[in-house]
């Protein structure tokens, strides 16, 4: 099956050299037993790749279960991935088989695997390194042959600096690693995307395909894109059910797109060198530098108001934003220096007048600054994370990950 075939087979429209790229990793990898980690942002529709995996694989006719690590329950995960023995905890009624017993013989794929507590990543090294593990309840040995597929939107440089994911799984899962690079690096390819959504709802609602005009195509290529493939599908969707008019302009689009002009959104050039950090944690560290740098004009402005209300510094001639300092030095030649600096006699004394750069220091730390945005938006919004999250511009997990990282008291 050439590429394009398998393109077509999966439904993967675009001719992105990088998604290229990963469609074809993606079969050369499917006929051996590797491991294969995807990584990719939320809504590049990392999903298909496993599927491309397992069917051009020796076990296609073995079982295939799909896993979101990130839906279960840290008490219950053990007991979903690897089964438990009856009475291992209240409410085991009965012996219960785990995912790696029902996959033997096939292939599972672990979703949002980096979501995963830390001992329930050694038990899956384990699988990974021998075949072998234990039910919950249970001190028998188990053997398994399954292939593991792992997904995660996670930024590993950060979570294994954090000792968040463990180093050696993550070497494990990462025998041939697989990314999937986001919409806004795609931008010959947004368009197509949009024009099959709107074809696939056209034909879904009975209703004529919705087109855009040459501006409101210009600004779809240049959006930002922080829900990827997803965040299109649905815009599509909306417009094709509300819009009455069938031709959109750059207008209509724009009621379509949240924060297109705001600065919350911060631009693909700024962050060409940093592909690997997390989209939603980019978004919030680029309002806190907005938030920094408004916050560090205004301390100016007040130590600067203070200072020259004392009368200890007056205003430089033609500027009164800059501070000058007077110093009496008795019996010193009265000279004109230039530049802003004038000697002249006071009572046999001489006044010389120096410029003076007052600097205002502060300690620029994301951290805390991020710690300061989340703790106001919790409060504006009564603690509701669904609504903090969208006053903050990021997704409600990666809320939840940043009140338990920095311990915040809701």
């Amino acid at each position: 099956m050439t590429l394009q075939e398998t393109k077509q087979k999966y439904g993967i429209i675009g001719n992105n050299a990088l998604l290229d790229r990963a469609v074809d990793v993606a079969r050369q990898v499917a006929p051996t037993d590797l491991n294969v980690l995807i990584n990719g942002e939320s809504g590049t529709g990392k999903e298909v790749f496993p599927q491309i995996i397992h069917q051009n694989s020796a076990r296609k006719h073995g079982p295939y279960i799909a896993v979101n690590c990130g839906a279960i329950p840290e008490g219950t995960i053990d007991s979903e991935l690897f089964g438990h023995e009856k009475g291992a905890f209240t409410g085991a009624i009965e012996t219960r088989k785990g995912y790696f017993e029902v996959a033997n013989g096939g292939t599972i794929f672990l979703d949002e695997v980096g979501e995963l507590p830390l001992s329930t990543q050694a038990r899956l090294l384990r699988v990974l390194e021998t075949g072998e593990y234990i039910k919950v309840g249970s001190s028998k040995v188990q053997k398994t042959d399954v292939r593991v597929i792992a997904a995660t939107n996670l930024n590993f440089e950060t979570a294994l600096q954090k000792e968040k994911f463990r180093v050696d799984l993550y070497y494990r899962l990462s025998t041939v690693p697989i990314h999937l690079p986001p919409l806004r690096e795609r931008r010959d390819d947004i368009h197509l995307l949009f024009r099959k959504f709107a074809n696939d709802f056209s034909a879904k609602y009975r209703m004529p395909v919705v087109k855009l005009d040459s501006q409101a195509v210009q600004i779809l290529e240049n959006y930002y894109w922080p829900g990827n493939i997803r965040q299109l599908k649905n815009i599509a969707e909306q417009i094709s059910i509300i819009e009455k008019q069938r031709e959109l302009n750059a207008d209509t689009l724009l009621k379509y797109l949240p924060q297109f002009h705001s600065d919350n959104v911060p631009s693909v050039s700024a962050f060409n060198g940093g592909s690997s950090m997390d989209v939603n944690e980019r978004d919030i560290f680029y309002k806190a530098l907005l938030d920094m740098k408004k916050e560090l004009d205004d301390v100016k402005k007040v130590v600067r108001d203070i200072v020259m209300a004392s009368g200890k510094i007056n205003p430089l001639p033609g500027n009164d934003m800059t501070p000058r300092t007077t110093i009496f030095n008795p019996g010193t030649e009265v000279m004109d220096m230039g530049n802003g600096v004038t000697i002249h006699p006071v009572s046999g004394a001489v006044t010389t007048a120096l410029p003076q750069t007052i600097e205002v220091e502060e300690t620029l730390s994301l951290q805390d600054k991020e710690i300061d945005m989340i703790k106001k938006a919790l409060k504006k919004h009564k603690g509701k994370r669904k609504y903090a999250a969208q006053e903050l511009g990021i997704s409600e997990r990666t809320l939840y990950r940043k009140i338990n990282e920095y311990n915040i008291e809701e």
